[in-house]
């Protein structure tokens, strides 16, 4: 179990960016952002500490009703609302005010998937693309964690490729119901939601949106066994035989591709921040280890120069990786955000934490191995991310484009 109590202050000062003493409340925030921003990221960071990292060996093991009960304790401090408008219940948040959650619960990243899909890409697209009715219906419960949400693109054929899912939408004869036929893979919550929003193509073989409830006629999960990696999220495959969904179940707002990616791009943002929660606890849990661990004269590890090269770079990297999401959050809040933009943040901020698990790794030694720290744990639950939501190589070929004028997807 981590025992990282504290993370890393970087505070701006005369333009440039200061190393402070830190105090186990204190929390990554620069002095830019306003006096609201700075307690919703000390909240959150003092939730992870007291609320997740205790319960992280029981949520990996599956015990039941404790993930759930985390992501209901989330909703009781106003976490699960923060992108859902405040007409339904939600808080409506600016975006780098709702990054900042994700940001410091993040000392668990395979909680904080499970969590960014119940508050992101499980919630949004009934946000942007329901209808009034469905969203009186649905968001002010999301709101409250009383329903578990999941997103089911994914499939085993198509991962990248998204213009290749094979799932099938048909509207009935009557025209009251479609039914849904294929089946979906690797889907975070999967299992355990009780609504999920799945992609399909219809009949004229556009991709649309659909609300499919737990239960549902047809509807079956199963969760994926086996897994190194983000132990601690509900990781499953769905299968749909003739699922009956009624016609009301449609999300009207939009049709073709651009509704699942415009999502995945919400989602890679979160993962930008998330990404920094991570490599901060493991920076921290280094840098506390390196100033008490001494070896030859009895002197901390701290004190030889590649130890401190280790830390000098983390912190680095973490800083830019910080600026970078700042910025891409504040373009977002101004209509501004190009899908490179994200691509960038994401890529550059899961590959410094990975790198930054590592090295902290090898300044613990045989210690960076076992579970009473946390770096073992956000190294492989890192692999994952660097994985999903795009891929490490997909978003340089989105950067690729952009600067270039030239698609090589295909």
């Amino acid at each position: 179990m981590s025992t990282v109590t504290g993370l890393p202050v970087i505070a701006a000062a005369g333009g440039s960016f200061l190393l402070q003493t830190r105090t186990p409340e204190e929390v990554f925030t620069p002095e830019d952002l306003n006096e609201e921003q700075r307690q919703i990221a000390v909240t959150a960071a003092k939730f992870a500490r007291e609320e997740i990292l205790p319960n992280a060996e029981a949520v990996e093991a599956k015990e039941p009703g404790v993930l759930r009960g985390l992501i209901q304790k989330a909703a009781e401090l106003g976490f699960t609302a923060v992108d859902i408008p405040e007409e339904y219940d939600g808080v409506g948040m600016d975006k780098t005010t709702s990054a900042l959650v994700t940001d410091h619960i993040s000392a668990l990243a395979s909680f904080s998937t499970a969590f960014g899909a119940q508050i992101g890409i499980g919630t949004l697209p009934l946000v942007w693309y329901g209808t009034e009715e469905q969203k009186k219906i649905y968001l002010p419960r999301i709101a409250t964690a009383e329903l578990i949400t999941a997103y089911a693109l994914s499939e085993s054929t198509s991962g990248s490729d998204a213009m290749n899912i094979r799932t099938r939408a048909t509207l009935t004869p009557d025209g009251n119901h479609y039914l849904l036929n294929g089946e979906k893979m690797w889907i975070t919550n999967g299992s355990l939601a009780d609504v999920a929003v799945v992609w399909a193509r219809c009949e004229d073989d556009k991709v649309r949106g659909f609300l499919v409830e737990q239960g549902a006629p047809g509807f079956k999960t199963w969760e994926v066994h086996g897994k190194w990696s983000l132990r601690a999220s509900v990781t499953s495959g769905l299968s749909f035989s003739d699922c009956e969904i009624p016609e009301e179940n449609l999300l009207p707002g939009v049709v073709g591709l651009r509704g699942p990616l415009s999502c995945l791009n919400q989602a890679r943002y979160g993962i930008g921040w998330g990404a920094l929660g991570a490599a901060m606890a493991c920076y921290d849990t280094a840098l506390r280890y390196a100033k008490t661990r001494k070896q030859f004269a009895n002197k901390p590890i701290a004190s030889h120069q590649l130890v401190q090269e280790k830390l000098a770079w983390m912190i680095t990297e973490i800083v830019k990786g910080q600026l970078l999401a700042l910025h891409v959050g504040r373009l977002k809040d101004q209509g501004r955000a190009d899908p490179s933009h994200i691509s960038m943040l994401k890529m550059n901020n899961v590959g410094i934490a990975l790198e930054t698990a590592r090295k902290s790794r090898d300044i613990l030694g045989a210690n960076g191995i076992v579970d009473d720290y946390c770096i073992m744990r956000h190294m492989n639950n890192l692999e994952s991310v660097y994985t999903y939501e795009g891929t490490n190589d997909i978003h340089k070929l989105i950067i690729g484009e952009k600067i270039t004028g030239i698609a090589a997807f295909e």
